[in-house]
């Protein structure tokens, strides 16, 4: 009895995080076009990429609670909801809107104040992703960034990311079983820390590091870690083309939502990269937006999601061999999932 009001207490959850979504979305869509006429009328969708998104939502939160059974990672993770943050950055989200609205009309996409330090960073970094307010280099937008997510996914982003912390355990049980020494896994882009944080929860005794090219993210991260018992993760501002570690270093590589964010060329380097730093015997575990190879029923949601969100290599991405990158790399045995909008590859580095 507990444990299904617990499950039904998961489910209302997320539905009131996906109303909450919902209603965000209609409200300030129906403002900014009477306030910014659209130039062109908005792509629908039809009713059967609705249907097939509300299935697919549905498996994910059933996969998600069905973890939790087989101990992959605690209940009290499915409830760890910053409530606080919440309340104090939605006011803050919905007065940035009309900067962006502007931008938007503009078409001004590489848009930073003057107290940003854009140097040392490669030119692909400085886009307002998102139309972000001066994308990923300001403390707003750090602060910000975790529930523009979830108000983008309705709420899901947290499920989508916790997808990989169950072949990350299982590949890490061999070197539990056989090696004395700390498991150490690395999070390439940790952004916010929220993968981070969802690693702890399930690998409690890991040592965990993290990189990142925003600073202002970095410090996000910090506040959002140190919060939980244990360890603190080591995290380091690095460019993933470049990861400042020896080579053989990781048990485990992991990196989220980044390579739909990267020129075709970067992406290769940073596969690269990660292969260079993961043990024999090793995991690299990417989550990623879907692809068209993968979900081709909903193709008029990824052609119509680059301008919508200013993505400017996502319509690239959607149609490149992230398989066959991996395996130029040295990668083997790659298993790839599909979990709502997000896709995974698990590439195992040979011994």
């Amino acid at each position: 009895m507990l444990n299904n009001l617990t499950k039904l207490s998961y489910q209302t959850l997320q539905q009131s995080k996906n109303y909450l979504s919902l209603g965000h979305k209609t409200f300030f869509t129906q403002l900014q076009n009477l306030l910014y006429p659209p130039q062109e009328p908005s792509q629908k969708i039809s009713p059967q990429a609705i249907a097939t998104i509300q299935n697919r939502l549905n498996q994910l939160l059933e996969a998600d609670w069905q973890d939790t059974q087989k101990g992959i990672y605690p209940e009290s993770v499915l409830f760890d909801n910053q409530w606080t943050d919440v309340l104090i950055n939605y006011p803050l989200l919905c007065l940035d809107l009309p900067q962006i609205w502007e931008r938007i009309s503009q078409k001004q996409y590489q848009e930073f104040s003057k107290e940003i330090d854009q140097q040392g960073y490669p030119s692909y970094y400085l886009q307002n992703f998102h139309h972000q307010t001066n994308g990923y280099l300001s403390d707003l937008s750090a602060n910000l960034y975790d529930l523009q997510v979830e108000l983008l996914f309705g709420g899901t982003a947290d499920a989508m990311r916790r997808r990989i912390l169950s072949p990350l355990k299982r590949e890490l049980q061999k070197f539990q079983e056989t090696q004395q020494k700390q498991i150490r896994i690395l999070d390439v882009a940790c952004g916010t820390g929220r993968t981070l944080k969802l690693i702890r929860s399930a690998l409690p005794k890991a040592s965990l590091f993290g990189t990142d090219l925003s600073p202002a993210y970095l410090r996000k991260a910090n506040q959002l870690l140190s919060q939980n018992p244990g360890e603190l993760p080591q995290l380091v501002q690095a460019n993933a083309e470049e990861l400042p570690y020896l080579d053989h270093y990781f048990h485990a590589v992991t990196c989220v939502f980044l390579f739909h964010e990267l020129p075709p060329a970067v992406r290769q380097t940073v596969i690269e990269q990660c292969f260079r730093v993961t043990k024999p015997g090793g995991v690299f575990i990417i989550c990623d937006s879907i692809q068209l190879s993968d979900s081709p029923e909903l193709v008029e949601i990824m052609e119509s999601f680059p301008s919508t969100f200013h993505e400017p290599y996502y319509k690239h991405y959607i149609t490149d061999d992230l398989i066959d990158k991996l395996e130029k790399a040295g990668f083997q045995n790659i298993e790839t999932q599909t979990h709502f909008l997000s896709k995974y590859l698990i590439a195992h580095k040979p011994e």
